[in-house]
């Protein structure tokens, strides 16, 4: 079998890394890139024994017969495909089955290589753990591949700690150490490789679906005019499609979807459906016996049927990488088949082409930025807003994702985008820091800060609802510029700055700009105050303002920003 350049390219990463490497490595590759024939390449230049593991069958038999199909021979660990056999050089086993196998996980392996490995946990007395550890006590210098298209969870971040291209995605200890290799989406489009894929966004049938923070079962009544209409249109659409695959809410939203749609010519998974049932369901969808297949939370991996060409997405989702999964399910090449129309009803509004973040959406309308540090001019990807020309308004990163080279180490680049400043040393901390990384002050929590300042007779806290400025002349003669917090109240707390000497300037930037920029890190040049107020929207509000009476009014002399606590801000009352 000839190997596509980029399986090729994966293939000799992976060899490269455990040549030199004993550390748990991963490549990404989406939907229909060829996972399975990279794992047969593998299995076969391998010397040692090598052990295939995935969470559902479907994956065991596909990656097995892929195998196969190279003239290569293996066994079969599989109670729902009716084979237990675990004896040959290389062995493609389900994880349930291992698991419940433990004389299984003794043999000794050289390599073990997880498919779908986002699914991974090696917490508490998880199955993977289980099977893992077991392994690796059979033999201690077991190499540990991975293989996803969305190396991200929800409930834990990324399941790798660094890349191969130098981005540092977390410190803390993770399943894999390193992503060896990543194969972006459009370059298998681009390669025609994939099928193209259409994305329409219904957000007008989206304000009628649950929103972020309804129970989906709750809003069947609001919801239901809505999933009507988008039932017909998909029952209008479907003689000009193969196949349809439908991502409902919930189960009731599934049920209620495959009741609106032709009788006989449509059905539902979810995660409650009998395994022969499944079984029976997707071997009919697969040979275009059903023409709709609603599911929930069930087909987003795994699930390989090339003739789907319309997915109707009814459920919200905070990963972009989820996205991307349920979409990938259309990608695939099949005769006939030119492009795959995706309709997203529920408003997500990723892109297919979106890298992944790392963390929830913080804002509904929020989008994935590229934001060079100004450090050392490393490319981060967080979330952030776009005006309509595509430069940055605005972006939520803390810390540049960098990793510099620092002798035979390396070492996350130290520029941080958002702060907390130790009041001792005045090192910058990550804005959730108790104690100082350079000192080790301890940093004043935000919740008793306030506490304390709220009992003092001399002092305001104004739970800022905004910030306005205006053009003052100082005592000097000179031209500055007047910074207004205001509440909910129209309470209001100033601070004058001036704006003419370079020094000023400087000031200006240390003791208001760098803390209050929407966009902290993007180039800032302002050369006069007629250019601050004209770019008064570059600037956020804090959270809360803390001022001192003194003779002639009130001082501001602390802000906080990014507060996580127990005193409401402004913003949650709207």
């Amino acid at each position: 079998m000839q190997l596509r350049p980029y399986q090729h390219a994966s293939v000799q990463a992976v060899i490269r890394h455990f040549r030199l490497h004993q550390s748990p490595a991963l490549l990404v590759l989406p939907t229909g890139a060829g996972k399975s024939v990279i794992i047969a390449e593998l299995a076969r230049l391998a010397r040692g024994r090598v052990l295939v593991l995935t969470h559902v069958q479907e994956l065991v038999e596909q990656n097995h017969s892929k195998l196969v199909a190279m003239g290569q021979n293996a066994d079969i660990f599989s109670a729902g495909l009716g084979k237990k056999q675990a004896d040959g050089k290389v062995v493609f086993a389900s994880i349930q089955s291992l698991a419940a196998a433990p004389k299984a996980c003794n043999q000794a392996f050289s390599m073990v290589i997880i498919d779908e490995c986002h699914r991974v946990n090696l917490s508490g007395d998880s199955q993977y753990k289980q099977v893992i550890d077991a392994l690796n006590h059979a033999n201690p210098s077991l190499k540990i591949l991975g293989l996803t298209a969305t190396p991200y969870r929800l409930d834990q971040g990324w399941i790798y700690q660094q890349h191969s291209n130098g981005t540092l995605r977390s410190a803390d200890p993770k399943p894999f150490k390193t992503c060896l290799f990543e194969l972006p989406i459009g370059q298998l489009i681009k390669e025609k490789f994939l099928t193209p894929a259409r994305i329409i966004d219904g957000a007008v049938a989206s304000l009628l679906l649950p929103s972020d923070n309804d129970d989906p079962d709750t809003m069947l009544i609001n919801q239901g005019r809505a999933t009507s209409l988008i039932c017909d249109q998909l029952v209008k659409l479907g003689p000009q499609h193969q196949g349809v695959l439908v991502f409902a809410a919930s189960v009731r939203h599934g049920e209620e979807i495959v009741g609106k749609l032709p009788a006989g010519d449509s059905a539902l998974i979810t995660g409650a459906t009998p395994g022969p049932e499944r079984d029976t369901i997707l071997h009919q969808f697969k040979q275009q016996k059903l023409k709709y297949l609603v599911n929930v939370s069930v087909l987003t991996t795994g699930f390989d049927a090339p003739h789907i060409d319309l997915i109707a997405i009814l459920r919200r989702t905070d990963s972009v990488a989820l996205f991307q999964q349920m979409v990938g399910r259309g990608l695939r090449l099949h005769p006939g088949k030119t492009e795959c129309l995706v309709l997203d009803f529920a408003g997500n509004g990723y892109s297919l082409f979106s890298p992944e973040v790392g963390e929830p959406k913080p804002k509904a309308d929020a989008s994935v930025v590229e934001v060079p540090c100004p450090k050392c001019g490393h490319h981060n990807h967080f979330w952030g807003k776009v005006d309509d020309n595509g430069c940055i308004l605005e972006h939520f990163g803390r810390r540049c994702q960098a990793l510099i080279e620092d002798g035979n180490t390396q070492q996350q680049c130290d520029f941080r985008f958002r702060f907390k400043e130790c009041p001792n040393c005045l090192a910058e901390n990550d804005i959730a820091a108790r104690h100082c990384h350079q000192c080790d002050t301890a940093l004043v929590d935000p919740d008793k800060r306030l506490k304390e300042v709220l009992k003092l007779k001399d002092y305001l806290v104004l739970r800022c609802a905004g910030i306005a400025f205006s053009p003052v002349q100082l005592k000097s003669g000179q031209a500055g510029v007047k910074v207004s917090w205001f509440d909910e109240d129209g309470t209001e707390v100033s601070q004058h700055f001036g704006f003419t000497t370079p020094g000023q300037k400087g000031a200006f930037y240390h003791n208001f700009a760098r803390m209050h920029l929407r966009a902290p890190g993007t180039p800032l040049r302002l050369p006069n105050v007629e250019a601050i107020l004209a770019s008064a929207s570059l600037f956020r509000h804090p959270d809360f303002v803390v001022a001192r009476k003194e003779k002639y009014g009130w001082k501001v002399i602390e802000t906080l920003f990014d507060y996580r606590g127990r005193y409401r801000k402004a913003d949650s009352a709207y």
